[in-house]
């Protein structure tokens, strides 16, 4: 495997070189301004959409007291204490610990294996542990993942086109992917790979091995949905368990295919979903009244149908709100991705971009029938302190590569 190269650029050392010299003479230690530090058309798009998301989270909840409000509100404080930590730290130190951070993976992943630690978190997925208050290591490992992902193929310093070396690389980017699905947690899963597929195509993967792995991907599905037609076994008339996937995985995906086979089973979430969205109209109901939610016909609307409540109360303006500030959110971060001054932070930056995609797409993509309906929350709008402070810790990355971009790198951005 190559070793990394020097993850300071020339541009960057001669910018440094002249900085040092300039602030010897003063005897001033170099400073970088606040304006140079902090991306403030990014600050200020994650504000507006963290505010948004607020509203409609507390519109949400109302009335239920499964979710908390100001749980969700610890939620963004941490999370912004471990943002403003991230934003100052230098990601760079990261990039050559590609074994430490496969490990911290792999711990965080089985935590909830470990007996009087971890809990049921539903539907026989064991995906939370007990410190206390309930905690998703699972959640966290997304962070790691990006930076593992990230670490791995800078190695190969932006080509990867040897077939053993894909095959390797491939493997370890699959460990954390099969440590989550023995939870089972596939939703989260999915995120891993999300992740995973963007950072080897921006790392320099050839485009036929990645073509191959797509193709091989789909057979695999399909082979576990033959070889669980084989296994499963009757556990009451005409009541079947299946062995490789979940009844209620199983049933979700046959509902997407089929969305109109059994709307008072496994199609009846996403029946409720389409009627909520359809009803909001172009102005929505106003907030607090979203009927489909409040009435519980839509069961866990703070979190996998967030998006059904903001389209049902705020309607097609509020939508497009919403997805305006996503795309300003996107455009923002592939620009600070392209600024970069070395290929391991402009991977960390374009993972989490693959991994806000990926859920934004699915989520909505889930209400709206285009996607299987698989619980990934909606990113900055979803309840849940973990999956908040997760966010925030990746926009501390992002920042991170920001502050410490070289001259080159800040002309460029």
């Amino acid at each position: 495997m190559a070793e990394l190269p020097q993850i300071h650029s020339v541009h960057a050392s001669q910018g440094s070189a002249r900085s040092r010299a300039s602030h010897a003479a003063s005897g001033r230690p170099a400073r970088p301004s606040l304006l140079s530090f902090f991306n403030w058309p990014f600050l200020l798009v994650i504000a507006l959409l963290v505010s948004y998301g607020l509203l409609v989270c507390w519109s949400a909840v109302q009335g239920m007291e499964k979710y908390s409000f100001n749980r969700q509100l610890a939620g963004v404080g941490v999370g912004l204490v471990i943002m403003a930590v991230l934003w100052r730290f230098d990601y760079r130190r990261l990039a050559n610990m590609t074994t430490a951070l496969l490990v911290i993976n792999v711990v965080l992943i089985l935590l909830p294996h470990i007996p009087g630690l971890g809990t049921d978190a539903g539907m026989g997925a064991k995906s939370w542990i007990k410190i206390g208050m309930q905690v998703q290591p699972g959640e966290f490992a997304k962070v790691t993942v990006v930076l593992f992902a990230a670490s791995l193929l800078a190695r190969y310093q932006g080509t990867l086109d040897d077939w053993r070396e894909y095959c390797k690389v491939l493997g370890m980017l699959l460990i954390p992917f099969v440590c989550i699905m023995t939870q089972p947690d596939l939703g989260t899963g999915l995120v891993y790979l999300a992740i995973s597929g963007v950072i080897l195509v921006m790392g320099g993967a050839r485009g036929r091995y990645l073509a191959i792995t797509a193709v091989a991907g789909v057979a695999a599905i399909a082979a576990v949905f033959a070889v669980d037609e084989l296994l499963k076994y009757e556990t009451s008339p005409g009541v079947y368990e299946y062995r490789l996937l979940k009844n209620y995985q199983r049933g979700r995906l046959l509902v997407f295919l089929n969305p109109e086979a059994d709307l008072s089973g496994d199609g009846y979430n996403l029946a409720q979903a389409k009627i909520a969205i359809g009803s909001g109209g172009l102005f929505g109901k106003g907030l607090l009244n979203a009927t489909q939610s409040t009435h519980g016909f839509l069961p866990e609307a703070p979190t996998d149908f967030i998006f059904c409540v903001l389209a049902e109360e705020l309607g097609f303006v509020g939508v497009v709100g919403l997805l305006a500030l996503y795309a300003a959110l996107i455009a923002i971060c592939l620009s600070i991705a392209r600024g970069a001054d070395n290929l391991f932070g402009m991977l960390i930056v374009m993972g989490v971009v693959g991994m806000w995609l990926f859920q934004i797409l699915e989520n909505i993509g889930m209400d709206c029938g285009l996607m299987p309906i698989t619980g990934i929350p909606l990113p900055f709008v979803s309840y849940g302190s973990s999956f908040m402070i997760v966010n925030f810790a990746l926009i501390g990355l992002i920042g991170s590569v920001w502050s410490h971009r070289s001259m080159q790198g800040r002309k460029a951005a």
